[in-house]
């Protein structure tokens, strides 16, 4: 299809603008929502460097859909910016956990197409990880590095780390620090969700999700080829006891 310098021109300045914050207002974009041929422009520019457009409400996203992308974050600028010092890339398999089971609290365990909720507690959130990571801890350690192999996810060292931020001393006679160390773990994947856009402090130490996050969902968290099997992995459980 040819198209005129105008309409390069046009959706060169909505794609630049996407590219360099993210995101915008579709009122911004009139002429990506109004004119296909504007559409088809933009969403090849995404394309070529591995992204997506997505409409969340009022707002335009871009977002990376392969580690390829000049857009995808890289996991050292993940731990500089949002993990603590000295963390490693198994803080973010574990973030990636976390988020999974955040998700997954929403959509009723992946079983839903449509949030099951409107928001939910971070100690809500901090049990559900608890919850599942102790599911998967009684598997059997030679079956779990068979799926570990499959996976290419190191689920036992994802398993250890959990396990070592509630390393409470003998000595000790509260637990409130293993749940302040677990909790404040959390806390620096919300702050990474909020800065990504995908949920909203609505206080009372409660969150919800955007309309970025829901998209993404449905389009492809439950979509095997993006998630690699993890969510029927980590929510296996919920199968064998609802049969």
């Amino acid at each position: 299809m040819e198209y005129k310098n105008e309409e390069i021109i046009e959706a060169y300045k909505i794609y630049t603008r996407l590219a360099a914050s993210g995101n915008c207002l579709t009122a911004d974009a009139k002429a990506y929502m109004r004119d296909e041929r504007i559409e088809e422009l933009v969403d090849q520019f995404a394309r070529e460097d591995d992204a997506t457009i997505i409409v969340g409400g009022d707002i335009l996203y871009l977002v990376p859909i392969a580690t390829t992308s000049p857009l995808h974050m890289s996991n050292e600028m993940i731990k500089r910016i949002y993990l603590s010092s000295g963390a490693t890339n198994l803080d973010i398999y574990l973030m990636y956990v976390t988020i999974i089971i955040l998700l997954g609290e929403f959509y009723n365990s992946y079983q839903s197409q449509e949030p099951t909720r409107s928001f939910i507690k971070m100690e809500e959130w901090l049990e559900a990880v608890h919850l599942r990571l102790e599911s998967i801890s009684q598997i059997e350690e030679e079956e779990l590095r068979k799926i570990e192999e499959e996976q290419e996810y190191n689920w036992i060292r994802i398993l250890e780390k959990w396990m070592a931020i509630d390393d409470v001393k003998e000595k000790a006679k509260k637990q409130s620090g293993n749940t302040n160390s677990r909790m404040s773990f959390l806390n620096s994947v919300k702050n990474f969700l909020e800065k990504q856009g995908m949920i909203h402090d609505i206080g009372n130490n409660e969150m919800e999700l955007t309309e970025k996050t829901k998209v993404i969902v449905q389009r492809y968290y439950m979509d095997y080829e993006y998630n690699r099997g993890l969510l029927d992995f980590i929510y296996q459980f919920d199968k064998k006891e609802g049969a």
